[in-house]
C-alpha cells in the first residue's frame, strides 16, 4: 500500500517525537536536595528581609535561630575581590553611603552602617540604625553557619566571580550545600563550567523557555542544564505558578522554589501544590504556617 504524501509527513513527525523524548533527561539527583530534608523547604530571602535588615549577619544568624532551611543571599565582589552579600550594585539603598560596590574596598564597605535605612514601618522608624551592623562577606556566613544550606545569586558585575566563588565554596566544603542562582544566562553558564558539582537552577532563559513549553504541554522534551526553578507567581502578565507547572518540573525532577511569597494564604496554597520551598521576606510567616 502506498502511501500518501500526508501519512508520510505524518510518521516522520511522530518518529521526531519519540525519538526526543527518549534522548530527553530530567535533571539527575543532587545531594544539596537530599531526602532527609524537611520540605518544603523555608528560604530565608536575604535571611528575612521583612523582619531584619536583610543580607546582615544579625539576619542570618537570626533566621539560623528560627529554624529556617536555607538562608538566601545575593553575591557581588569589591575592587579587592572580595565576595561580599548584598542585594543592590550600589551601597545608597540601604546604608548610610554611596557608591557602587565594584568600585569601593572592603575596607571603605565594612565603615558603612548596613542597617541604616531598614525599617519596618515604612520609614517611621529605624531600630537598627548605629548598632555597628557591617556589610557581611560570603566568608563570614561560610564561617559562622558551616551546617547550612544556602541560596547565592549571582548579581550583576562587570569583574567575574566565577572563580573566587568557586574557590571559597571548596575551600569551606560547601559543595553540597549550596545552590547557585542568577537572572543572567551567561554568569551562571560561566559558573556550571567552572564548578560543576555545585548545584544550580535555572537563568532566566532557561526558566522562560520551560515555563514556555510547559504552557504547550512539552516540558517531558526538556533536559535540564539546574536542578530548581526560582520563579515568580507571573511574570510578564503570564501565571507562572499553577499546579501543572509545578507537576511538570516534578517529572524533569526539578524543585520548585517560588518567589518572594511574604503571606499565609499563598503560602498554603503553593503548599499544597507541592512546591519544594519558599523564598520569603518573612520566614516567620512560613513557620507558623507550618507549624514548626
Amino acid at each position: 500500500m502506498k502511501l500518501k504524501p500526508w501519512q508520510v509527513i505524518v510518521i516522520a513527525v511522530a518518529f521526531v517525537v519519540i525519538a526526543l523524548r527518549l534522548i530527553s533527561k530530567p535533571a539527575p539527583d543532587h545531594p544539596y536536595y537530599s531526602a532527609d530534608l524537611n520540605y518544603p523547604l523555608v528560604i530565608a530571602h536575604q535571611g528575612g528581609d521583612g523582619v531584619w535588615p536583610g543580607e546582615s549577619m544579625l539576619a542570618f544568624q537570626n533566621a539560623v535561630d528560627l529554624g529556617v532551611d536555607v538562608l538566601e543571599m545575593d553575591l557581588h565582589i569589591t575592587s579587592d575581590g572580595v565576595l561580599v552579600l548584598m542585594h543592590d550594585e550600589t551601597v545608597v539603598r540601604t546604608t548610610d553611603g554611596t557608591g557602587e560596590i565594584e568600585s569601593m574596598t572592603l575596607t571603605e564597605i565594612k565603615q558603612l552602617d548596613a542597617a541604616y535605612d531598614w525599617s519596618p514601618d515604612d520609614g517611621a522608624t529605624f531600630p537598627y540604625r548605629g548598632q555597628g551592623i557591617q556589610v557581611a562577606t560570603l566568608e563570614e556566613v561560610f564561617t559562622a553557619f558551616p551546617e547550612m544550606r544556602m541560596t547565592i545569586e549571582i548579581k550583576k558585575t562587570n569583574s567575574s566571580m566565577a572563580k573566587p566563588f568557586c574557590d571559597l565554596i571548596r575551600a569551606y566544603d560547601m559543595q553540597e550545600k549550596v545552590l547557585v542562582a542568577s537572572f543572567h544566562d551567561e554568569r551562571l553558564k560561566e559558573f556550571r563550567a567552572e564548578c560543576p558539582e555545585v548545584a544550580t537552577s535555572s537563568a532566566k532563559d532557561e526558566t522562560t523557555v520551560f515555563v514556555l513549553m510547559t504552557k504547550a504541554f512539552l516540558g517531558g522534551f526538556y533536559s535540564p542544564a539546574f536542578y530548581s526553578l526560582q520563579v515568580p507567581e507571573e511574570s510578564g502578565g503570564i501565571t507562572v505558578m499553577t499546579p501543572a507547572f509545578v507537576k511538570a518540573a516534578h517529572a524533569r525532577n526539578l524543585a520548585v522554589e517560588p518567589w518572594t511569597i511574604n503571606d499565609a494564604e499563598t503560602m498554603r496554597k503553593f503548599i499544597e501544590w507541592g512546591v519544594d520551598g519558599i523564598i520569603t521576606d518573612r520566614p516567620d510567616i512560613m513557620m507558623e504556617v507550618l507549624g514548626r
